[in-house]
Formats: structure tokens, sequence, C-alpha cells
């Protein structure tokens, strides 16, 4: 029996090395997915630096430090990350996402019934709480990273995804101080200064 484990991310670069860390662990590419916000375009096959999470380092020679790339118009590896693809969702808007998550994510947002990554994630056996938050996180500029895996396996794997990643009781306190009370897929989705105003609060440790 298999079980799905997610984490959120608020740098793309830390998202990345746990796919990278994920793959190197043996989880096949089927069962990791990765999910990341572009309202702010990072995601791009031009030639301009592309640097997502601000510490002025280009994320294509991060990737290359770690084994890992961002797609193949951006000379990924391969890998999960090779297969990148921009996609929008509801509430999310522009999304870079790749795996069985975001084919899920496409098939709940066409059905409507369940709606989009938090349909997917339900569906996979995430629970609604957990979801909510998982998307939320996404809308507001994170990344979400998710891989199916045997229970036995559950502990190794969590011990990998944990490296860098978002604590959601912590993250959803500081988002109800704000007023936030659950994800809205229709709302509108945050904008690129909002997205970029939201990851800085968190890259200097501001909650």
């Amino acid at each position: 029996m298999t079980i799905p484990i997610s984490r959120l991310y608020d740098s793309y670069a830390d998202a990345q090395r746990a796919v990278t860390n994920l793959e190197t662990a043996g989880v096949p590419h089927s069962d990791l997915s990765i999910v990341a916000n572009n309202s702010d375009s990072w995601y791009s096959t031009d030639n301009k630096k592309v640097d997502r999470d601000r510490d002025g380092v280009d994320d294509r020679a991060e990737g290359a430090a770690t084994g890992a790339g961002i797609g193949a118009g951006l000379g990924g590896a391969a890998g999960l990350l090779a297969g990148l693809g921009l996609l929008a969702i509801p509430g999310l808007g522009p999304v870079v996402a790749a795996g069985w998550l975001a084919s899920a994510a496409l098939v709940a947002t066409a059905g409507a019934a369940t709606g989009g990554l938090i349909g997917a994630l339900t569906q996979a056996g995430v629970s609604h709480e957990d979801a909510a938050l998982y998307a939320e996180g996404v809308r507001r500029g994170g990344t979400l990273v998710s891989a199916r895996v045997p229970e036995a396996d559950r502990a190794r794997i969590e011990a990998i995804l944990d490296q860098s990643s978002v604590n959601l009781s912590d993250r959803r306190a500081a988002w109800q101080k704000s007023g936030w009370t659950n994800f809205d897929p229709s709302a509108k989705p945050y904008g690129a200064d909002e997205v970029r105003k939201e990851r800085e609060l968190y890259r200097t440790g501001v909650r």
C-alpha cells in the first residue's frame, strides 16, 4: 500500500533539492510530483537570469550543483524536474508543475467537482485541512513536493522531505493572524508583487 507524503517549501531551490534527494533515495519519477508558483514568471526558456529564491545565484546553477534541473528548456537533467510544464489552476494562477499530482490536478480542475489541487491531494489521501494549507502555500509563492511511497518507507521519506520544509501549523497561525480562514479557489491569485512580498517575509525570517 502506498501513501502520499507532501511538504511545502518557501524556496524553489529547497524543493528542488528535496526532489533530487528523493530520486537519489530510489523513489521512482512516476511517484514524485512538484507544483511551484509561477506568478512572477521565474520559469522561462530565455537566457535571462533565473533567481526565484532571490539569493543572487542563478537557480539553474544551483540546480546543476545539486544534480537537478528546472526543465528541459533550461537544460534540466533527466528526471522529474526535466518535465516541468506551465499550468493554470483555479485559485493558484500560473504554476509550473510535473508528475502525478499535476496530472490529477488537471483532471480535477476539468471535472470541477472537487477542485484542482485540493481535489487531487484529497483523492490521493491527503486530509482536506492539509490540502487547503498546501494550496494556499502555493498560491502565496511556495512550492509543493509530493511523493507516493510504501507505508514502510514513511519515516525515511519524511526525513528527506522535512529538510527545509515549512511548518504547516506555524504557517497557518501566521496566515490566520492576517485574517485568512481557508483556501478559496475562486479568490484572485496572487500577482507577482504580492508573491515577492510574501516570499520576502519568510526569506528574512519575518512571520
